[in-house]
């Protein structure tokens, strides 16, 4: 009831005509609060700017797309409101592999994508009403490029996307492609079902090429998955997971890029799902996962490997574990996998090795004592609002 109430209480204090960010002679508002509100719906096909000035906030009215050659620009600080909806009326922000998204915030002013229902303004981290618990609200951020995927087409559409909208369509044979930059953005709150069991996930990456520049990023409260990588080169820094309902990390179709330096903190079902690659066009190569702090909470799994699982991972610090938690698939890569595990470091309190690793070697070491992991006494997640809520400082990181 609590999501209910703030976006009735949203909708009843903001009396304001909408109009679409293409109308750049219209401004909305004000509400309640001095806000401008942009609603934004359709697809954007020519260069946009979304920015806080005047303490705008941008509204998702369904699926909103950049397309034909089109940049959507969204300056630091800026705050985007997503509508409620599920099945293909399900409000996202889709990059089509001919769009492109320069979105750059900063540190003190990082980005921040959410629901409607979410008090939050420009200038906050940390929402004043909202839950970090609260799931599907929304759908989420899906970037779309021209990179390599393993499958029996090398282009095919992306999950999350009903299949009539030829605008969720990735892959190709640029790996270089770029789709923009995407750094200090903080993703909340999504996940909804657009049907059959299949939702969306907090940033998903479709065939996103090693041009684009992806770094900083928080995905809170995603009732699926936090990141998930279909295929592509596109390399990931500093990014923070945090209480997702499905896996945190998940990895498809030949990614072959790297995750370096992250935080995983309460999986709702597995920290890792690392699915090899499917289908024809397969490069041989791995992707790679290194130098990670994973607190599994009520997670289930720490990693599920397949047959075929292309990865190489390193440096990563599990603990918050519970008896149960076990890795599963892993065979040391001695069939079709390849691949290579190195460096795990696991805080146990009372458990075993075989309650929770199963075969990989670890080292065990006392709760927070570790030697790898994501970097310590570093500023790279205190803009986060895991980090700024205490919520990470509370299990220990």
């Amino acid at each position: 009831m609590k999501n209910l109430k703030s976006l009735l209480l949203y909708s009843a204090a903001a009396v304001f005509a909408l109009t679409s960010c293409d109308d750049d002679d219209k401004v909305t508002g004000p509400t309640g609060n001095n806000n401008k509100v942009i609603e934004v719906s359709g697809e954007i096909t020519t260069d946009q700017t979304w920015t806080s000035d005047n303490g705008n906030i941008y509204v998702l009215d369904g699926r909103v797309t950049v397309t034909g050659g089109a940049t959507l620009t969204i300056d630091a600080g800026t705050v985007i409101k997503a509508n409620p909806g599920l099945g293909a009326i399900a409000s996202a922000l889709v990059i089509s592999r001919e769009g492109k998204i320069m979105a750059n915030g900063t540190a003190t002013q990082p980005i921040i994508f959410t629901t409607i229902a979410d008090d939050i303004e420009p200038g906050m981290i940390k929402s004043p009403n909202m839950d970090a618990e609260n799931n599907g609200l929304w759908g989420g951020v899906i970037i779309l490029g021209k990179a390599h995927v393993s499958s029996s087409k090398s282009v095919i559409q992306i999950e999350g996307i009903p299949t009539t909208d030829v605008n969720g369509l990735y892959g190709g044979t640029e790996d270089g492609h770029s789709s923009g930059s995407f750094t200090y953005v903080s993703i909340r709150h999504g996940g909804t079902n657009i049907g059959a069991g299949n939702e969306i996930n907090g940033l998903t990456l479709g065939g996103v090429g090693s041009g684009t520049v992806i770094n900083n990023v928080e995905v809170v409260a995603n009732q699926d998955d936090g990141i998930e990588w279909f295929g592509g080169t596109v390399s990931v820094t500093n990014a923070l997971v945090w209480n997702c309902g499905d896996d945190a990390i998940d990895t498809d179709q030949d990614w072959t890029g790297t995750l370096d330096n992250f935080i995983v903190v309460n999986p709702g079902d597995r920290a890792f799902e690392l699915d090899g690659p499917e289908g024809t066009n397969v490069t041989g190569m791995n992707h790679k996962i290194m130098n990670g702090t994973v607190y599994m909470g009520n997670g289930i799994e720490l990693i599920d490997f397949d047959d075929n699982s292309n990865v190489d991972m390193s440096g990563i610090y599990f603990f918050g574990l519970k008896a149960g938690q076990i890795t599963s698939g892993y065979s040391g890569f001695a069939g079709a996998g390849i691949g290579s595990v190195a460096n795990f470091e696991v805080t146990l309190e009372g458990l075993t090795l075989a309650d929770v690793l199963s075969s990989i070697n670890a080292t065990v070491v006392a709760k927070n004592q570790n030697t790898v992991g994501a970097a310590k006494n570093s500023n790279d997640f205190s803009w986060t609002w895991a980090a700024q809520s205490g919520a990470i400082g509370n299990v220990g990181l």
